[in-house]
């Protein structure tokens, strides 16, 4: 091949010694492959996969913070003041049962507050409640303290938006229990079942004592109205020597005492 019909060589070709000596074409640079092109959607997976952990995790956080939070019951209607019958103090709230429930129960009461109703039968503080001073922070429900009722305690309720959470107000239901009468039939002493002094708004009057069936509202805490209101409701028997409430009773119901027999009337004397 003359020079002048030799080829030229392309640019970036170089020529290359055989082993034998003689030049050879050099090779081609290899063609260079044009990386696949990535969608959209798998450009943002893991932008998306994290943000909908995210979501996930918030979305639990905020289930788990509603549940603990949300009331553990509900009213459907508010007492109502109703005059006391001749003889009487407070007045009678219609039985609403004692069924027992989960401590995660949510119980609507068709009366509030109430003094009967289902309750959590569990202990450890859900239900019976233990006997102490709930201050307005602290958390108790009817759930655990209508249980209290149903052993025959006292329960006394303080409404904040009322005005019962002054500094005076605290301090009076603070002594409260210092003069607690025993029970009048079981003889039991203040801390046994009751009494037991919680915040509870759902009520019309600034305080109410409640024992089982039974409710006293007050505008001012009269302890000694409420010593007097308990001792005569809070355990009751039957003449023929039933309990007639509470519900679960703590001790035997008391022996009826026996009538007085009736002398025998005199023989008639013959004549």
């Amino acid at each position: 091949m003359t020079h002048q019909n030799r080829r030229p060589d392309r640019p970036g070709r170089r020529d290359a010694a055989s082993p034998t000596g003689t030049t050879r074409a050099g090779r081609r640079d290899a063609d260079r492959r044009r990386p696949d092109e990535v969608s959209a959607l798998e450009r943002l997976r893991t932008p998306i996969l994290a943000l909908v952990v995210i979501v996930a995790v918030v979305g639990i956080s905020l289930f788990v913070f509603t549940t603990a939070t949300a009331p553990a019951y509900a009213c459907s209607s508010v007492d109502t003041v109703q005059a006391p019958a001749d003889g009487e103090v407070g007045q009678v709230q219609p039985d609403m049962g004692n069924g027992h429930t989960q401590t995660n129960d949510k119980v609507t009461y068709p009366v509030c507050p109430p003094a009967s109703g289902e309750h959590v039968n569990k202990g450890n503080g859900f239900g019976p409640l233990v006997p102490k001073v709930y201050g307005p922070d602290d958390q108790s429900s009817p759930n655990g303290w209508v249980h209290n009722l149903e052993h025959g305690g006292l329960v006394l309720l303080y409404a904040c938006e009322k005005g019962a959470c002054d500094e005076t107000s605290l301090a009076a239901l603070a002594a409260f229990s210092s003069a607690f009468p025993n029970s009048a039939l079981c003889d039991l002493p203040a801390g046994t079942v009751g009494p037991v002094i919680a915040r509870f708004e759902q009520m019309p009057t600034r305080y109410a004592a409640l024992v089982w069936n039974r409710v006293l509202y007050l505008d001012t805490l009269d302890a000694p109205a409420v010593y007097d209101f308990y001792l005569r409701y809070g355990e009751r028997v039957a003449a023929e020597g039933t309990w007639i409430t509470p519900p679960e009773p703590q001790c035997p119901a008391p022996t009826a005492t026996p009538a007085p027999s009736t002398a025998a009337s005199p023989s008639p004397s013959g004549g």
